[in-house]
């Protein structure tokens, strides 16, 4: 609902010997409340669709389950568009709730081939410094990661580039060669979750961890 003010505006008395001037009452509506109401009934909407998927694991057989939430997060993009998502609110460790990226889920679905399940799926971003660390982790000790370095590109783009990757355990620790680049979108950020679209096409939702990750 936009919320709207009476403001009091003076006008010109018609009898100019008249010791008071009298006053008009005009309307001003802001349609602000308006947009964080429709805000947050599509993000909860979205939230709704992607509760039960596994990650992103069961839409992947599910085409049209597919089709409603890219519907979703477009609802969220158009809301978001004439927004700034490339600033210091983008810094955060960040925990993946849904994604179509086929390599993020068919590491978190076959991980129990290697004896072992996958935790969290991350991405840590660090805006002042310049960096995005793509994480999974695979409780108690191990963890694979990303490195990259980030250049903002526009209010809402973000490029990147593959730095290096490592494979790491209890006490142990394997290098892999850096390997890509490419941009990401944030279609939509709140103090809650994130919306991204990406160069390939790939969509993520993911929201702010209860923790921060480090190296």
């Amino acid at each position: 609902m936009a919320t709207c003010l009476l403001l009091p505006i003076p006008s010109k008395p018609q009898n100019p010997n008249s010791p008071k001037h009298r006053h008009t009452k005009i309307t001003t509506c802001s349609s602000s409340s308006s947009l964080t109401a429709q805000s947050q009934s599509a993000k909860r909407h979205l939230l709704s669709l992607i509760s039960d998927q596994d990650r992103g694991l069961k839409t992947q057989r599910d085409p049209p389950k597919r089709a409603s939430i890219v519907e979703a997060i477009d609802a969220l993009a158009v809301l978001g568009r004439d927004t700034v998502t490339t600033g210091g609110s983008l810094s955060a460790t960040w925990r993946m709730l849904w994604t179509t990226e086929k390599e993020q889920l068919f590491i978190v679905e076959n991980a129990r081939l290697f004896g072992t399940a996958a935790g969290d799926v991350l991405q840590v971003i660090d805006v002042e410094n310049k960096t995005l660390n793509n994480v999974i982790t695979f409780p108690p000790h191990g963890v694979f990661f990303v490195r990259s370095v980030i250049e903002i590109a526009s209010p809402q783009r973000v490029n990147f580039r593959f730095t290096s990757a490592v494979l790491r355990g209890k006490n142990w620790e394997f290098p892999l060669p850096p390997f890509g680049q490419g941009w990401f979108e944030t279609v939509y950020l709140d103090d809650e979750i994130r919306v991204v679209k990406d160069i390939r096409g790939d969509y993520l939702v993911v929201d702010r961890a209860p923790y921060a990750w480090k190296e």
